[in-house]
């Protein structure tokens, strides 16, 4: 393992490097280039310590086949940007807590005071610096257990991306095989060639911004992560899934119409926000429905892809129809919806944003559902089958999953919960401040809980950014 370390106190800090360097460039893609340099968070809670020496030696291991991770951000010379593989490396924070684990769950998160748990990178110090893609820190709690805080570069990779490395590398740590994965950028921009000319306008999912309108949701998204925004937790059990799905079955009988407990667990959810919103009934409601298009365009590109490769679809019906249609036919709409990310929809998606990249444009490229977030639109990352509680270290599988509060309002995370809980789901929903007064009455509990046993239902959680 190559590794220097520092000590202050109760604290130590690390650079983890793979011991090897190709000097390659792996130039980002256009989606890549979408999510600027800005970071996303992870962490993991473990009822027992985990080894922090042995953590280290298998991350150097495992960079080996993620060089990106222990790279640097460089500026191409057209404006683009790509990840330089010299293993500078990885920052790894190691430090001891003077208070015992807390209690973490769906009743309990961990969302305030997580900053404490992480090892922050400057989204603005990035290009060009020596600062790391991806940051560890362990903290050994009083009394026994850790907890894993990871921070990765969002240019990097996505959600999937993001948990396939943590996958790799807790399989690495127990001498477990796994997949390796493709870095190749190319099959991104390949996606273009069969294009047609003709349709190279962003379609309804990508706007290019006017001037101050991008400076504009900056503002207000900074606003969220002082306050504005607070995220409230919940859990749906699995028996409480279960009726849910029944119910929407049910509202579809006759029709040989099909949906998923995820679409019906979406549709329950776009319903219950719809009322608390509660916008007049000409109003125009949109679900953004963000999914990984790697199975959209077969073998165009592999599944191993590790990149960013998401896209979104946003289907939408007035308050009034979101109001008053059954559970089902809400569902319906919603899978309907996802059935729009077709090969060809994908194909034309990135012949546009290569064009704007092309065009010096990319910058002022925005997603519509990401514009919209303030005032139409309710997005959905359903993140259920990732495997947050299959990151094992040799010392069993964590007790609990969370990530920093989203400052973007109306951002709903649907997470799969621990494997005692048989296939329930934890469900993060981000919140204008404006919206908690309301929801903390009682009737509001009963309203997301709907299809739950009596006495039996999940509380609302709250917790603001900080």
């Amino acid at each position: 393992m190559t590794a220097s370390a520092t000590e202050s106190g109760a604290k130590r800090s690390f650079t983890v490097c793979a011991g090897e360097a190709s000097g390659d460039r792996v130039r980002l893609s256009v989606y890549d280039m979408l999510f600027s340099t800005v970071y996303t968070t992870r962490a993991f809670f473990y009822r027992e310590t985990l080894d922090g020496e042995a953590l280290r030696a298998s991350l150097d291991r495992t960079l080996r086949n993620f060089p990106v991770l222990s790279g640097r951000m460089k500026k191409d010379p057209d404006g683009g940007l790509s990840a330089l593989c010299d293993d500078s490396g990885v920052r790894f924070v190691e430090a001891q807590a003077s208070v015992p684990m807390p209690d973490y769950g769906p009743r309990h998160t961990a969302k305030k005071g997580l900053d404490r748990y992480l090892s922050h990178a400057i989204p603005f110090w990035v290009v060009d610096r020596d600062t790391p893609l991806f940051t560890v820190k362990l903290t050994h709690m009083k009394g026994g257990g850790s907890i894993l805080g990871l921070t990765m570069n969002h240019a990097l990779g996505d959600g999937s991306s993001y948990m396939s490395f943590l996958e790799a590398w807790s399989h690495e740590h127990r001498g477990l095989g796994y997949a390796k994965p493709s870095h190749d950028r190319g099959v991104i921009d390949a996606l273009a060639a069969f294009a047609s000319a003709d349709t190279l306008t962003g379609g309804a999912h990508f706007t290019v911004t006017g001037r101050g309108q991008k400076a504009a949701f900056v503002g207000r998204a900074l606003r969220g992560s002082l306050g504005s925004v607070t995220t409230v937790t919940t859990r749906f059990t699995a028996a409480e899934l279960a009726a849910m799905k029944d119910a929407a079955m049910a509202d579809l009988a006759g029709t040989e119409r099909w949906v998923s407990t995820n679409d019906a667990l979406t549709a329950h959810l776009w319903k219950v926000l719809g009322a608390l919103r509660d916008r007049p009934d000409a109003s125009e409601e949109r679900l953004g429905l963000i999914a990984d298009f790697r199975s959209f365009v077969g073998a165009a590109v592999p599944d191993d892809y590790w990149g960013n490769a998401v896209t979104n679809t946003r289907p939408g019906m007035t308050a009034a129809e979101l109001r008053s249609r059954p559970l089902g036919e809400v569902a319906a709409a919603i899978r309907v919806g996802y059935a729009e990310n077709t090969e060809e929809r994908i194909r034309e998606e990135v012949a546009f944003l290569c064009a704007e990249r092309d065009a010096g444009r990319l910058k002022r490229v925005m997603t519509t559902m990401a514009l919209d977030s303030f005032d139409t639109t309710i997005a959905i990352n359903n993140w259920s089958k990732l495997p947050f509680y299959r990151i094992d270290f040799g010392q069993g599988a964590p007790f609990w999953y969370d990530f920093s509060a989203t400052p973007i309002p109306w951002t709903v995370h649907i997470a799969p919960t621990p494997a005692d809980q048989n296939g329930g789901r934890d469900v993060h929903i981000a919140l204008p401040r404006t919206q908690i007064r309301a929801l903390k009455e009682p009737s509001w509990v009963g309203r997301f809980h709907h299809y739950a046993d009596s006495g039996e239902a999940f509380p609302l959680t709250f917790a603001a950014a900080g």
